[in-house]
């Protein structure tokens, strides 16, 4: 039988009692560590990633110097992390398997510690595109807990790309440096970021929606309602500028900025990088004839539709690196199928089968399915999970037996054991497995999400040292089920 004894090493006896050591009592060493008849597993107080594995003495009674090892490849300095953040301890504390949410993924020889990743979320806190203090203090402190991945925002390919004027842009190489910093920091704690790239379409020019949902944002505060394209001249809705119908040759420029943009989020060090297709933004609104009202190549008939999305993605893989990950952001379904007096056509779910294919046929290694956001008159039938069936669907389209490309589910993912679910699929014949979720909203209210849903799952993972060291060691649960140094 296992028991906690407190204990810390000592020079000579190698022990001493945490309860009477002056240390303890200020909080500067933790007060447990894990005894068991065959194994004693120190303490973690002096940092898992100390030089010197034998805690500073040699011979029982001399002395050594420790110190944290730096994180290496970058130019600041912050102690290692080894094994990151968010890496499931291996073999568990609880000698049960780690669960699939819980273990790592590799993606063109690129690791993600689990498969818990961050969505991309707006945060309308840009200055002229480039990103600040906010997304710093947003991004920093989400990755030094440990997702499998930290997606940014939807960052703007052009000025006139963004959604409000204090969206993050990617238009400019000035803006390649904030960008980096961050991707810096999360590769220093030895995390993954991606970024998600962007063009808002005929949705552009509004004002943050904590100000109102979907107001113009006039020419004053620093808009462009006069400047909107779409694929047609048609409105969101009545609250949005009118579009201008997207000629030729700023179609061809539209292409040429998501290459520019793509070779910027590469320099910026991004791991990952993600076009967006979704939720009304331009891309979809290409693809989904509720919004494309177009007679040329690149409207009309499905394969016209879809012809943009694909050339884009052609020429994004092509200048990206082969150890870069290209995701795509989908919505699965305009929701109008059974929307209450909308009888027109709409982009569906086997569109969506249909377009994933061709995107696993042109290097894309993740679909991340989302769903709607193209017409007002949408009917979204919610609930826990609501689009993980789509993902499941789009799954089994490309390949359900692994051999196609990943795919991702997303959309009110609120516990462990419900994600766990998704992933690991099996219920019965159409609940194919999926390989990652994402979450937003959950993200916000609780960055130590991981470790949140790590206790629901009764799983030990690893925290980053400066947090983990005040909980017992970097192992969590560590006071239930022992320290692993």
């Amino acid at each position: 039988m296992s028991t906690y004894i407190p204990l810390i090493p000592t020079a000579r006896t190698g022990f001493l009692n945490v309860q009477s050591h002056s240390l303890a009592k200020h909080h500067l060493l933790h007060p447990f560590t894990y005894l068991s008849p065959q194994t004693i597993m120190y303490s973690s107080f002096i940092g898992t990633r100390a030089k010197d594995p034998h805690h500073g003495l040699v011979n029982g009674d001399t002395p050594k110097d420790i110190y944290n090892e730096a994180a290496e490849g970058v130019s600041f300095f912050t102690p290692a992390q080894n094994p990151p953040a968010g890496t499931a301890a291996d073999p568990q504390p609880n000698g049960q398997p780690i669960p699939k949410l819980f273990t790592p993924l590799k993606i063109r020889g690129i690791e993600f510690p689990n498969r818990i990743f961050v969505s991309p979320m707006c945060q309308y806190s840009a200055h002229e595109g480039f990103a600040g203090p906010w997304h710093t203090a947003h991004l920093g402190g989400i990755v030094q807990r440990g997702p499998g991945l930290t997606m940014v925002e939807a960052t703007a390919v052009q000025a006139r790309g963004r959604i409000t004027p204090e969206d993050l842009g990617i238009w400019l190489d000035a803006h390649i440096p904030a960008l980096k910093q961050n991707v810096d920091f999360a590769h220093s704690q030895g995390q993954k970021m991606g970024i998600q790239l962007a063009h808002a379409g005929r949705k552009a020019s509004t004002v943050a929606p904590w100000l109102h949902r979907g107001a113009i944002a006039t020419k004053t505060v620093g808009g462009w309602p006069d400047d909107v394209l779409g694929p047609s001249t048609t409105p969101y809705n009545a609250d949005h500028a009118s579009p201008k119908e997207m000629t030729r040759a700023e179609i061809d420029q539209l292409k040429a900025d998501f290459v520019s943009a793509t070779r910027r989020a590469v320099i910026a060090g991004f791991d990952v990088i993600e076009l967006h297709n979704a939720h009304g933004y331009m891309l979809h609104s290409f693809l989904s004839p509720a919004s494309n009202q177009r007679t040329d190549a690149y409207g009309g008939s499905f394969d016209n539709r879809v012809r943009l999305t694909l050339e884009i993605v052609e020429l994004m893989r092509a200048v990206m690196p082969e150890d870069r990950a290209l995701f795509v952001r989908i919505s699965a379904t305009d929701w109008l199928e059974d929307a209450e007096g909308y009888t027109g056509p709409s982009w569906t779910v086997d569109d969506s089968c249909k377009l994933a294919v061709l995107l696993a046929a042109r290097g894309v290694d993740l679909l991340d399915v989302s769903s709607g956001g193209n017409h007002p008159a949408q009917k979204v039938k919610g609930g826990p999970g609501y689009q993980a069936g789509f993902a499941k669907k789009i799954k089994k389209a490309v390949g359900g037996d692994g051999s196609g490309m990943l795919v991702s589910a997303v959309g009110s993912i609120t516990g462990g054991k419900q994600a766990q679910e998704i992933v690991e699929g099996g219920k019965d014949g159409e609940d194919e497995p999926l390989d990652v979720v994402m979450a937003g909203r959950a993200f916000q209210k609780n960055p130590a999400l991981v470790w949140s849903w790590a206790e629901e799952l009764d799983v030990g993972v690893y925290t980053a040292n400066q947090i983990g060291w005040g909980f017992g060691g970097r192992v969590t649960k560590v006071r239930k089920m022992g320290s692993i140094p």
